[in-house]
């Protein structure tokens, strides 16, 4: 694969990582440009486990990100990268004109919902609460990041007090109608006015995506 960008997401990224937490790796590769004009089409993404690493193609990542899509975006705010390209960088300097008010809206209060659907489904044993407290930290850290993307127009990957978010997922593992009230705070905020805008620039998504296509078209041989 031509990787553009790669790098560790996950709990590691947030700061809630413990010694038997899996390492999680998300990255975005351009597919050969000659391939994507033939009979069959590339894979868009290749997933794999142990390690656990998600590699999607240039469009569908941009595909993803201009939808908002949490952990798609986590790609472009990392604080540091294991494979980063000028094509890369590029898409990185654009990571704030992907974003549009609605679509984090949707995107994070979407996801956190489902989270707080899991939450309140667990069995209370003790396998089933400790999927309930992860469920929990997913919500509250989902929460976080909708807002500051709406109030800053920034997203900071690493949780500001992990030990915090840690010790709220406990307690809403104990009584998961709490998160009810989170979900609502976090509702009411987004609908106020923001530093988003009303929609993405799909023009300079789709001028990198091209460059892209330049960068990796191999012209037939004679």
């Amino acid at each position: 694969m031509n990787v553009l960008l790669a790098g560790v997401v996950g709990s590691t990224a947030y700061g809630l990582a413990h010694s038997g937490s899996d390492v999680d790796r998300l990255g975005m590769f351009a597919a050969p440009t000659r391939e994507l004009h033939g009979l069959r089409r590339p894979k868009e993404s290749h997933v794999t486990t142990r390690p656990d690493t998600t590699y999607h193609e240039a469009a569908k990542a941009v595909r993803l990100m201009l939808a908002c899509n949490p952990t798609a975006g986590e790609l472009l705010w990392l604080e540091q990268y294991e494979v980063r390209t000028p094509l890369g960088d590029e898409l990185i300097r654009l990571r704030r004109s992907l974003l549009w008010e609605r679509g984090v809206r949707n995107a994070y209060l979407g996801y956190a919902t489902q989270q707080f659907g899991k939450l309140r489904s667990r069995e209370q044993d003790a396998d089933g609460r400790a999927r309930a407290a992860k469920n929990a930290r997913h919500l509250v850290r989902l929460l976080a990041q909708a807002e500051e993307l709406h109030t800053t127009g920034h997203l900071t990957v690493r949780l500001a007090d992990p030990e915090r978010v840690r010790v709220l997922g406990e307690e809403l593992a104990d009584e998961p109608e709490r998160a009810a009230g989170l979900l609502a705070r976090t509702e009411d905020r987004l609908r106020a006015p923001g530093a988003l805008p009303a929609a993405p620039d799909e023009d300079a998504a789709e001028a990198w995506l091209h460059r892209v296509r330049a960068a990796h078209y191999t012209p037939p041989e004679d």
